[in-house]
């Protein structure tokens, strides 16, 4: 006779899922045993830590569009899945959790391992149930599916482990109280009201700074949005969950946005009389216009959202794609230029400068802007680039260029530690086929990466190939971020006890476990080290010993930032180098304008 547990799989098969990221525990028992019964279909991948699955679902709904899986046992196990799962609910994933519970018969008793699961995941879940009864499993997973797809969100299935191994009852008896559900989902057309869209073209075409910012949301919309920024004459911005959703050879596409954006970016938008924002839920108030300086459109699907951010005159609720084919047609063609000829020199000028501050090293140090920049030009056509959270995501934001086709992503919302490495490897998982390539600082790699190329060691045959997969560590011995938010946002000098961490060979790691290593410590050698790595058949860490004293600076600076970052450099234990490599930096920013500039 077929378990509950066995259903349950063959139930999450019909719902396309072909892998479960997890972590064994005797409170999935019965799953374990299901997995192997059910000899591939689907697969049990075991990660390291069950955070680690959870980030790796994430992943999987991020670079498939499909819903992630994840499975945690009982009490510790499902707790550890809570941040891998606040990621997704944050960036608004489809991701679907299986976790196990103590028997019934226990339950309320403070038996070992018992925690009180739903209302553990009551507040990440947009769906969250406990099977208490062979015949509730079906529609309770076909629930699961059909709210984390129509909530792009989360669902946790809770199964106590005696449920698992009672006989499955795939039809339950028609009895009042049975419900039959089916497997199947279809995504809906969602279309702003018109009267909206007349007010959304108005504004638009009144407007003669028009600046647009462009999130995930606009990910499926990447020719409406070349459209309509052709016709406004617009410059785009883009949030870093919205990265992907056009190239940067595109010259109008003014890169990142925020503390991590460019000055083109920052420009157009202090400028602009008329804010288009399109799928994003970009937070920052002091990188959007004045209150009052702009007149605002925005589409966003979650009417929730709606206006938010900024002060709008035009609310479309819908989808982004949708919405831009409906607008177009009410849109009229800016003959003057002006606008958008600044917004593109202003990008020419920033790309120029970033290329010159990753020029110049330190006392022979490498200098991160330069991995990145070095990175840049040798990106394999189609390729998947993952980030961590820290200073490394500003280099990873700013220097490297993607290209049509190429996919990045990274904790947007939650910018939790510790993503960038399963990101990649379910990435990985997905497409075996394309190259993936994960920025991520030593503090992260040592938080929780270093235990995940375990997990890449145990599936190598899988996750090698032609295509490069590449981890390349940021090794300058300090929790960067951090640090330079502690003197510019604090005032305080560095902290060493808590920012220090120790000089780990990530490279002889790797090697150790039977992957690539490589190091490199010598700025002449950046494009070689990353050529080796490029040319690999089989996973590599690739080590880069960096500057930590190079500030990522943020677009501009003020008068706040600017105080308490002197107040802090006074007393801070690398006064000397960080004064020195402002100095430089700032003076390369303004080389342009100096006399001479450009004469032989």
């Amino acid at each position: 006779m077929t378990q509950v547990a066995d259903y349950v799989l063959q139930r999450l098969t019909e719902w396309g899922v072909q892998r479960v990221y997890g972590y064994p525990g005797d409170g999935i028992n019965g799953l374990l045993g299901a997995f192997d019964r059910a000899q591939g279909t689907p697969e049990f991948i075991q990660t390291r830590h069950e955070e680690m699955a959870a980030f790796m679902a994430c992943a999987h709904a991020k670079f498939t569009g499909e819903v992630g899986c994840c499975t945690a046992t009982s009490g510790p196990g499902a707790v550890h899945l809570l941040n891998g799962l606040y990621d997704a609910k944050l960036d608004h994933q489809p991701v679907v959790a299986v976790v196990g519970q103590q028997k019934r018969l226990s339950l309320g008793a403070h038996y070992q391992q018992e925690v009180d699961l739903e209302r553990l995941f009551a507040d990440v879940s947009e769906f969250c149930q406990m099977v208490v009864h062979p015949g509730q499993a079906r529609h309770v997973i076909d629930r699961a599916f059909k709210t984390a797809l129509t909530m792009r969100g989360v669902a946790t299935i809770i199964i106590p482990n005696d449920v698992q191994e009672e006989d499955a009852q795939p039809s339950p008896p028609k009895t009042h109280g049975s419900v039959f559900s089916s497997v199947g989902w279809s995504r809906p057309r969602v279309l702003p009201d018109p009267d909206e869209l007349r007010k959304a073209a108005d504004v638009l075409n009144e407007g003669t700074k028009v600046a647009m910012l462009v999130g995930q949301g606009a990910a499926r919309a990447q020719e409406e949005v070349v459209e309509v920024a052709e016709l406004l004459g617009a410059g785009v911005a883009k949030a870093l969950l919205g990265r992907e959703v056009l190239p940067d050879d595109l010259p109008f596409v003014t890169g990142p946005i925020g503390l991590l954006g460019s000055k083109a970016s920052d420009n157009m938008i202090r400028k602009c009389d008329t804010l288009f924002m399109i799928g994003s839920s970009f937070p920052y108030s002091e990188w959007l216009p004045d209150e009052g300086q702009a007149r605002g459109v925005e589409i966003d699907i979650d009417g929730r959202m709606i206006g938010i951010r900024y002060p709008m005159d035009a609310h479309l609720v819908g989808d982004a794609k949708e919405s831009l084919r409906a607008l177009i047609p009410l849109l009229r063609r800016k003959t003057d230029r002006g606008w958008r000829e600044q917004v593109e020199k202003d990008v020419r000028e920033w790309n120029d400068l970033c290329e010159r501050w990753a020029s110049q090293h330190f006392e022979g140090t490498i200098n991160p802007q330069a991995v990145a920049a070095e990175l840049s030009p040798r990106l394999p056509d189609h390729c998947i680039l993952t980030a961590d959270s820290g200073s490394g995501t500003n280099w990873w934001a700013r220097n490297l260029k993607l290209r049509q086709g190429m996919r990045a992503s990274l904790s947007g919302t939650l910018a939790t530690m510790g993503p960038g490495t399963p990101y990649a490897i379910a990435a990985r998982f997905a497409h075996p086929d394309r190259p993936v390539i994960a920025f991520v600082g030593d503090g992260a790699f040592q938080m929780n990466g270093m235990n995940e190329m375990i997990t890449v060691r145990r599936y190598l045959d899988r996750l090698s190939g032609p295509a490069p997969f590449i981890f390349c560590v940021f090794n300058n011995q300090d929790l960067n971020q951090v640090t330079w938010e502690q003197r510019a946002m604090a005032g305080d000098p560095k902290y060493p006890a808590s920012q220090e961490i120790p000089d780990i060979p990530y490279a002889a790691y790797a090697q150790l476990i039977g992957l690539k290593g490589i190091v490199c410590d010598d700025p002449h050698k950046l494009g070689e080290a990353w050529d080796e790595a490029l040319a690999s058949d089989k996973p590599v860490v690739l080590e880069f010993k960096v500057d930590n004293e190079i500030a990522p600076i943020p677009p501009h600076i003020t008068k706040m930032q600017a105080k308490k970052t002197a107040m802090a450099t006074l007393h801070d234990p690398e006064r000397v180098g960080i004064t020195a490599r402002g100095v430089r930096q700032k003076i390369t920013e303004y080389a342009e304008h100096l006399p001479g500039r450009g004469q032989k």
